[in-house]
């Protein structure tokens, strides 16, 4: 049974940091691509991240690009999101998804978490 588990998720303020995890099981980090998004209330769903499966290779999108990192830890099956100088507009819930496919492709994931809460504010 494929699952993806999000947390790390929580309250900070503007400047702040934290780091997601999302945790796999049902399938490994070798053959599936993980990407991360976030949605805003009354916004569209946002992809910020990517990493994939056999090359490892990274997408940041350009409103996080040079604040935000994803790695992963194939040993823990585990991606991570770090997210460095915060701000309001980083205001989301966050949800990682699997697919089989590289970061490039233009499709829909298949699996998805049930999302965590990220909140930024003085």
């Amino acid at each position: 049974q494929v699952q993806l588990v999000e947390s790390g998720g929580g309250l900070v303020q503007p400047g702040d940091s934290l780091r997601l995890s999302c945790a796999a099981s049902g399938f490994t980090l070798d053959d599936y691509t993980i990407g991360w998004f976030r949605q805003a209330p009354g916004k569209e769903r946002e992809r910020v991240s990517c990493i994939s499966s056999s090359s490892g290779s990274t997408y940041y999108a350009d409103s996080v690009k040079g604040r935000f990192t994803t790695s992963k830890d194939n040993a823990k099956n585990t991606v991570y999101l770090q997210m460095n100088s915060l701000k309001p507009e980083d205001t989301a819930v966050y949800y990682c998804a699997a697919r089989p496919r590289a970061c490039w492709w233009s499709g829909g994931y298949d699996y998805w978490g049930q999302g965590t809460q990220v909140t930024v504010s003085s």
